[in-house]
């Protein structure tokens, strides 16, 4: 059976290292020294001057709601996965649909401002599959309408745009290391801003609120990560050049051994470096990706309708019509891509599409 994807696993020598510490110190969580040398290690890799680890990715996009004192309606994108929405509802807000742009799959900012409306306090969108959004578009948008910005970047580990890591966007950008992310802590995420004043009140929140063991700032929920996680994500991260190499020469491989009859894939924005986190294509009509489908699950492999259905036939939101987006996520597949795929699986899936 050929998956969709796969977590990477180290060497179980490197991890065991962390391990013997770990029994050693007897500080298994509350944010002991595994977990501050990898806050240390990412801000590092990735020229991201502040970064808070956390426990999922998820809990990184309420927390940035939260520290960010949003209510009414944000602005988002249809085409995500279900926790950028379920994510704004949880917090008492109304998500407020725009459809994406057809080439991109990101939230179209040639469409948010026809939606902003007095309730309207912050745009929420989607860095899709790792390719940027439009960051100056809805910069500028947002400073005239004086909304807050937030980027789910749980696809962005190792994207650059312009030079610099996705993750620096936004007055919060949030990442998830959840095991199927080429670099993962088995699970976890991340909050980035730069402003330092939010950052602390990010750091509260994550702990209960705790500002020492008798007193507290303010409400907080438990978004802190075990030094196992850390440990993981300590030893992934000398591996992360290598998966990052690995998955690109996968990709070109697919981008040269597919016919690209009836099949196209996204374009990525202008000026940037890549991660290669999936491999979507587009099937010119649902009907033929169904086709595609049911012949590689004859064959054992296991791609993946991600994302499918659009997020505005959620039971919880106001349905909307979203024409770009419904069409895209009924025509959209993405095919097997992970760190030791085998280079003949990679042809036979391909044959199997280009029949």
């Amino acid at each position: 059976m050929i998956p969709v994807t796969k977590p990477f696993l180290p060497p179980k020598h490197e991890y065991n290292v962390y391990l013997d510490g770990i029994w050693q110190r007897n500080h298994l969580t509350n944010n002991g020294p595994l977990v501050l040398e990898l806050e240390n290690k990412l801000k590092e890799y990735l020229g991201t001057p502040n970064l808070l680890y956390l426990s999922n990715g998820t809990i990184a996009i309420q927390i940035a709601i939260k520290a960010l004192g949003l209510k009414g309606e944000i602005i988002t994108t249809p085409f995500s996965y279900v926790a950028t929405t379920s994510s704004v509802v949880w917090e008492g807000c109304m998500p407020v649909f725009v459809d994406i742009d057809p080439a991109t799959l990101n939230l179209d900012p040639a469409r948010i401002e026809e939606a902003i409306t007095p309730c309207t306090c912050a745009i929420l969108a989607t860095h899709v599959y790792g390719n940027p959004c439009d960051v100056e578009a809805i910069g500028a948008i947002a400073k005239r309408h004086n909304l807050k910005v937030i980027y789910d970047a749980a696809h962005g580990f190792g994207t650059k745009y312009k030079g610099k890591s996705v993750y620096t966007y936004g007055d919060v950008s949030t990442a998830s290391f959840h095991a199927t992310k080429l670099f993962h802590t088995i699970e976890g995420g991340a909050v980035f801003t730069p402003d330092l004043d939010l950052l602390k009140r990010m750091a509260y929140m994550r702990n209960f609120g705790h500002d020492g063991p008798e007193k507290f700032n303010g409400v907080g929920i438990n978004g802190k990560n075990s030094e196992f996680h850390a440990a993981m994500g300590l030893v992934n991260l000398n591996h992360v050049s290598a998966i990052l190499k690995q998955r690109k020469y996968l990709s070109e491989h697919y981008n040269d051994l597919l016919s690209w009859n009836k099949i196209s894939k996204p374009n990525l924005m202008n000026d940037t470096e890549y991660n290669f986190s999936y491999y979507p294509v587009l099937f010119d009509a649902e009907a033929d990706l169904l086709a595609c489908v049911s012949l590689l699950l004859e064959n054992d492999i296991l791609p993946r309708r991600y994302f499918y259905p659009s997020l505005d036939s959620l039971a919880y939101v106001q349905s909307k019509d979203l024409p770009v987006t419904q069409n895209i996520a009924k025509r959209v597949l993405c095919l097997p891509l992970f760190h030791d795929m085998e280079m003949i699986d990679v042809e036979r899936i391909c044959d199997l599409i280009n029949k």
